[in-house]
């Protein structure tokens, strides 16, 4: 029974090692020299003198909002704790260990190298957690650095010198990028609103593990603990995404585009890379249904025909002459 439920492979470990981490370690880089470094110029768009929607107060730096708190938490702390805590309450209780051991087979990787289902699941979807979490922060940044979008505070930082322009006759469209006074670091950052990172990557969070939640923990203990949980996740999301807005730090367009993004990266995640989160009651399931595959589908009641039965008495009474 032990070796019915084991797998031997040679190639899982160095294809771990020289594929996955390398495609790993080379996005967490791209991430890092997007956030960290100017290797990417952002395009610098022009405006219009004396805009009302980019006259909006400057709300401060990021650490100053509330937001982070809420960020940070959603974003990391949440998912993998419950990744971890969910994983590991599935593999302790008999039924659902019973079923995970028969859907995913413990890999032999040589002669004493053991991985089993709970490890392999657990650096499974962290893992891939982790690289959509990266991913999004580069599609957002990568967005940002094109199209230069404008935050609604821009002119408040920007202080734009207005002398030898004709702003004072009209609407005048600014395409300038030298014009700004104002210090160019907070000037170069209101640069880049679309699409909000922190709706993005919020949203992309709250999708992955609500998915997690719904197709892979199998309870019927408690019906509300995963609606709330879920449901909390979602709502921290979308009050990240609002207050943003509330704070003049994006536009409404910025976020609305923030949540489809993030949203889209975890849908393909889900469904495409670890196959829409297959819960351990699937292979229970399967052995059930292979079972029942040899029976007929319908049975009918068997039906004496007359001639059948005229038959039975002919051969009853010749017997009895014999007799």
């Amino acid at each position: 029974m032990a070796f019915e439920n084991t797998y031997r492979s040679y190639s899982i470990i160095p294809c771990f090692i020289f594929i996955e981490l390398v495609i790993m370690a080379g996005t967490v880089l791209l991430a890092y020299y997007f956030e960290c470094t100017d290797t990417f110029g952002v395009h610098v768009q022009g405006f219009f003198c004396h805009d009302a929607e980019l006259m909006k107060p400057y709300p401060g730096t990021d650490e100053d909002s509330f937001i982070p708190l809420i960020l940070y938490c959603v974003v990391a702390a949440v998912p993998t704790a419950v990744i971890f805590i969910g994983e590991i309450s599935m593999y302790i209780m008999k039924s659902t260990r019973r079923a995970l051991i028969a859907q995913e087979k413990t890999i032999v990787t040589g002669e004493c190298c053991y991985l089993n289902p709970l490890i392999r699941r657990i650096i499974r979807f962290i893992g891939v957690f982790a690289f959509g979490l990266f991913a999004t922060d580069i599609f957002v940044n990568a967005g940002q650095v094109v199209t230069g979008n404008l935050s609604p505070y821009f002119l408040s930082v920007c202080k734009p010198n207005y002398t030898g322009t004709d702003c004072r006759v009209g609407h005048q469209f600014i395409s300038r990028g030298n014009i700004c006074t104002g210090d160019p670091a907070v000037v170069e950052r209101a640069r880049k609103s679309f699409p909000s990172k922190d709706a993005s990557l919020s949203v992309y969070s709250a999708v992955y593990v609500t998915m997690y939640i719904t197709s892979t923990i199998k309870t019927k203990s408690s019906r509300l603990a995963k609606p709330v949980l879920c449901l909390g996740t979602l709502c921290a999301a979308f009050l990240t995404g609002l207050n943003r807005v509330s704070e003049y730090r994006n536009h409404c367009a910025d976020v609305i585009a923030g949540f489809l993004l993030g949203s889209s990266v975890a849908l393909f995640l889900a469904v495409c890379v670890v196959r829409n989160f297959r819960g351990v009651h699937s292979a229970a399931a399967k052995l059930k249904t292979e079972e029942h595959r040899g029976l007929p589908l319908i049975t009918f009641p068997r039906v004496e025909s007359p001639l059948e039965t005229l038959t039975a008495q002919n051969h009853s009474a010749s017997m009895t002459e014999v007799t």
